[in-house]
């Protein structure tokens, strides 16, 4: 497989593991990074992460902890257990909490190993400027606050964010270029932009300096998810 597939991460947004499992089976041999979100956590549990883990993919666990900060390391502490690679918090939460999270992942990951990565979540990609101004009450750009909520979950030790490809430049330039930027709202042209609102096509989520994107509803709703796939690697491989 080339270079970029172990970056492209697609989101099992299924209500069920027979659903996901179903798409798993037609992406065997990809080697994809796995991205396991709130309504497939809930409903089937910590146990089918281990399922995943088993099957030897990669796992990011989307659950977007957000709590106080001895919760939000308690939270963390647990997770280590599963064996995932990467798990979010909201960077919403503060600086301690943070931090709290970051110490719970040191904390529950066993000696010799390496504790998963732990990503901030800037502004959800639905999230308008509107919105952000007017219902949740945080003023200025998008962009303003995404590129302050990346450099306050550096400070606090986290190893990257989440944000929309659009913003991954002006985060590269206030964190570095080895802050890493996981970037859901991706759309392969031609298909619907759905709920998400600050949204790009793979090819120029990579061209802006994406580390990892995330796909859903394109791979997994796809008849032939696996070639569907495998388009989006052709197009992105060309660049």
């Amino acid at each position: 497989m080339n270079s970029r597939n172990g970056r492209i991460m697609v989101a099992l947004d299924f209500p069920s593991a027979a659903e996901a499992n179903g798409c798993l089976q037609s992406l065997a041999g990809t080697g994809v990074y796995v991205k396991i979100g709130m309504q497939l956590y809930y409903a089937e549990g910590p146990d089918y992460v281990r399922q995943i883990k088993e099957k030897g993919h990669s796992v990011f666990l989307d659950i977007k902890v957000h709590d106080i900060p001895n919760t939000a390391k308690g939270a963390m502490q647990s997770v280590v257990g599963l064996g995932v690679d990467m798990v979010n918090v909201h960077v919403a939460g503060g600086r301690k909490m943070m931090e709290a999270a970051r110490e719970g992942l040191e904390k529950g990951t066993p000696a010799g190993k390496k504790r998963p990565l732990l990503i901030g979540v800037t502004q959800l990609t639905s999230t308008t400027e509107q919105m952000m101004n007017n219902e949740v009450g945080i003023a200025g750009t998008v962009e303003d606050c995404v590129v302050r909520y990346a450099r306050l979950a550096q400070e606090a030790g986290l190893d990257g964010v989440v944000a929309s490809p659009k913003e991954v430049p002006l985060i590269k330039e206030a964190c570095g270029p080895s802050f890493l930027t996981v970037t859901p709202g991706i759309r392969p042209k031609g298909t619907d932009a759905g709920d998400q609102h600050r949204i790009t096509t793979p090819e120029e989520a990579f061209r802006l300096g994406s580390d990892y994107i995330v796909i859903g509803r394109a791979i997994t709703q796809a008849q032939d998810p696996k070639q569907a796939l495998f388009n989006i690697l052709e197009t992105v491989n060309r660049q």
